[in-house]
Order: structure tokens, then C-alpha cells, then sequence
């Protein structure tokens, strides 16, 4: 008998389209992801480009249509452990951790935060801000429900074991430190594999600073530092405390070491500066790129915007991170041979994305292909960019490489076409031997 329903992994925005037109369509989706909330890494930003729309304005609907759609079964905090069977009739275990809240009481006033004795780095936050053992990643994350760190509470991990200081402060009595990790299985006949990407790690790439320059940043700490939602509200202030003057947007970081182009950097970092623009408008900000990708007439005009409002964007053959006079100031060759020199108080380093992390792990549990570069390999790059080598399961967003938000939408809706057209026909088929 082939089984109509579908498990989406990850809840990214590829994620979350898929399940949405899938539930919309009449199928059931089991939708399950790693972490405690839905979104993906879409919702640290603050805007996206071309358009500069604001990124949890974008996702919230999506989101909120997701948590309150009956035909979605969403488990957070899980992972995909083993995967039987073949397309029509897949059988899959997921592992899920306990939330030690629960999703039902919580109402999401934060009263147990400030009760906590421990405060740790925020892992969401790129580690800029702090949080409690008991914690939602950020204001706005949806579920806006918390989840206590084992490894962080003092009652969990063993060193004060009567600790309860948060469910003492809980007029809800939403907190249960009863609660244990589970294992589920579903039936489904399709799989979705959704669970975007990462980032390169900078601190081999001593040449650029990172970590031993505080005023370097990677791309995704400066989003955090724009962020409205973020640990500075928005403030762009160094880790010095200063406002920065003169700003450095590194482009192609990594590049040479992953040994491709993610195709998403230019644009992505002519937007960083367009950021930087708007709210230091006498701020010296400048590119240095080895290539200048920017394709698409929204993508060129948004360009010569950044352009006119002042940021330089110059080439380089070869570029480094130095001190200068207790501050930094980057020392670069430029196109023509020239050797220069450019004092700086904040440098950007916009890094290669790689693969997500449990890539390897969920490959082998789905028997599934990896190609060169790590990401989940497809059937033909122009012809089949969603379809795995295995009936049934398919890949969408950048779990199958970089791609920017547009591209990711459109390859669910992709998958989703991909899906529901064999579930129709062999519905019918079912309907009309049943007759």
C-alpha cells in the first residue's frame, strides 16, 4: 500500500514551504528538526536582499500558518536515527530530546529566565549575547516557548540537583524536569531532506584575524549585531564599545579552501555594507572581492544603489588582517599589482557556507549519496536538482548547496510537485481497483 504521507526534515524556510503546500494539498507531514524552534537560519537575520524585506516579518505568517496547521505534526529538538523500507512505504525512527516545558501550559511571560542561576554564551546569538539554562534563542522565536539545556542546569547535569528555581517561579507549572528524551517512528511514502547549511569555521584562517582582532567579525555575528532582535537591539557597537568609523567587507572567504564559489556572497555582502550605510551614513565602507558575481537585474540595481550611496568595491589578488597602532588595518594587493593599505575598526569576513553538520550522519541513515564538496548529491544538476539517487527521497535548499531564499522556495515547491503528482495517480489507481 503506498503511504501518502511525508516527513520534511529540517524547518528552514525550503522546510517549511514544503510542509505547508503539502498539508494544503490534503497530506499529512511529519515535520521534525534539530533545534528548539522553527525557522532555520533565516530568521537571524534582519533583512534579506534585494528587496531588504524584513526577514521575521517575511517568515512569521509562514510560520504561525505551520505551528496552527492540523495536518503538520511538527517535533523539534529531533533528529532522523534510521530509515527502512523503500518509496510508498518508508518506516523512520527519530530520536527527541525532552524540552523539559511544555509545549501545552507555557504561555511564554518569561518568568522563569531571571530566577536561573546560571547564564551562559547564546549559541544563536554567535555567542555576542548571553542566556539562561532555560532560554528561547531570541525575542520572537516561535514556538515562544522555552527549553531547558541538560548540559546548562544545575539540576539536570547533577551539580545541584534540587535546584528549581525556574519552576518555582512558573504560575503555569509548565516546567517538568520529568520529562525524557523518546524515541518515535512514523509511516511515510516520501522524505524531504531540508536541513540547510553551515558556515566555515575562520580560526584556521589565521590571515584574516578572526579571534585575535576583537574588532573581525564573520557575517553572521555582524547579522545578529544589526538585528532589532538581537543582543544589541540593533546598536552596531563593537566589542570595544565603540562605534566603528571605517568598515572592511571581505568577500570570498574561504573559497580557496572549500575549492568553490557558494554564488551567493557578493550579493549577500554588498548588502551587509548597504546595511552599514544606512545607519553609519559617514562610515568609510569598502569592499574587497576576488570576483564580482551579481546576476539578475534586481540584483544589479540593488549594486549600483550600495554603489551610489558611497562604498567602494575594490579587487584584490591577495589581502591580510594586520595590527596597527593598537587597531587593525588591512593590507591587501590590489588588481593592478599595487600594495596598499587600509586602517580599519571593524573588518566582515563573509565565509564559504558548507555543508550542515549531520549531512554525513543523515546520508547514511537515509542511503542516500554525498557529492565532492559534502552536500547531498542529486541525479542532474539542470535536469532532476531535487531528485536523490533513491525513489522517495528527495533534497531541497541548501542542504543540495548554496542557494539564496528564492531559490530554496522554489526547489521545495519543486519537491512538493514531485511528490504529490505520483501520490495522485496512484490514488486514483487505488480508487478505481477498488470499484
Amino acid at each position: 500500500m503506498f503511504n501518502p504521507d511525508v516527513l520534511v526534515i529540517g524547518a528552514g524556510v525550503a522546510g517549511m514551504q514544503a510542509s505547508l503546500l503539502l498539508a494544503q494539498a490534503g497530506r499529512k507531514v511529519v515535520l521534525i528538526d534539530k533545534g528548539p524552534l522553527i525557522g532555520g537560519q533565516t530568521i537571524k537575520f534582519e533583512e534579506v536582499y534585494p528587496n531588504l524585506e524584513c526577514a521575521t516579518c517575511m517568515v512569521s505568517p509562514i510560520q504561525q500558518d505551520l505551528l496552527q496547521n492540523n495536518r503538520i505534526e511538527w517535533h523539534l529538538l529531533s533528529r532522523l536515527e534510521k530509515v527502512t523500507g523503500a518509496a510508498g512505504d518508508f518506516t523512520v525512527s527519530v530520536s527527541k530530546k525532552a524540552r523539559y516545558v511544555s509545549l501545552e501550559n507555557c504561555i511564554g511571560c518569561d518568568a522563569c529566565f531571571e530566577p536561573c542561576p546560571v547564564e551562559v554564551n547564546n549559541p544563536f546569538e554567535e555567542n555576542l549575547g548571553r542566556k539562561k539554562a532555560i532560554s528561547v534563542p531570541c525575542p520572537g522565536a516561535l514556538p515562544n516557548v522555552p527549553a531547558i539545556d541538560p548540559n546548562d542546569c544545575l539540576r539536570l547535569n547533577g551539580k545541584k540537583k534540587d535546584c528549581s528555581a525556574c519552576k518555582d517561579a512558573c504560575m503555569f507549572d509548565a516546567v517538568d524536569f520529568d520529562q525524557s528524551d523518546e524515541t518515535m517512528e512514523f509511516k511515510v511514502g516520501s522524505i524531504l531532506v531540508a536541513v540547510g547549511y553551515d558556515m566555515l569555521d575562520l580560526k584556521p584562517l589565521t590571515d584574516f584575524g578572526y579571534g585575535t582582532f576583537p574588532g573581525v567579525y564573520s557575517a553572521m555575528e555582524f547579522e545578529r549585531l544589526f538585528a532589532a532582535n538581537g543582543p544589541t537591539e540593533g546598536e552596531l557597537i563593537l566589542r570595544d564599545g565603540k562605534i566603528p568609523k571605517s568598515i572592511a567587507v571581505v568577500h570570498c572567504v574561504g573559497r580557496k579552501e572549500v575549492g568553490y564559489c557558494s554564488g551567493l556572497c557578493c550579493m549577500y555582502s554588498t548588502k551587509l555594507s548597504h546595511f552599514l550605510k544606512s545607519k553609519l551614513h559617514d562610515a568609510d565602507v569598502r569592499e574587497f572581492h576576488t570576483d564580482l558575481c551579481i546576476p539578475g537585474k534586481s540584483h544589479q540595481e540593488f549594486y549600483l544603489e550600495t554603489k551610489n550611496k558611497g562604498v567602494q568595491f575594490i579587487r584584490y589578488r591577495s589581502i591580510k588582517v594586520n595590527g596597527r597602532n593598537g587597531g587593525m588595518q588591512i593590507d591587501f594587493e590590489d588588481e593592478a599589482g599595487g600594495k596598499k593599505a587600509f586602517p580599519v575598526d571593524m573588518v566582515i569576513l563573509s565565509q564559504a557556507m558548507i555543508p550542515h553538520p549531520d549531512t554525513e550522519k543523515l546520508a547514511e541513515s537515509l542511503g542516500i549519496k554525498r557529492d565532492k564538496r559534502g552536500f547531498f548529491a542529486t541525479q542532474d544538476l539542470s535536469l532532476s536538482p531535487v531528485e536523490t539517487g533513491k525513489d522517495g527521497i528527495y533534497v531541497a535548499g541548501c542542504a543540495g548547496g548554496p542557494k539564496d531564499i528564492p531559490e530554496s522556495v522554489a526547489q521545495a515547491e519543486a519537491v512538493v510537485g514531485k511528490i504529490l503528482n505520483p501520490l495522485y495517480a496512484r490514488i486514483e489507481e487505488q480508487e478505481g481497483d477498488s470499484q
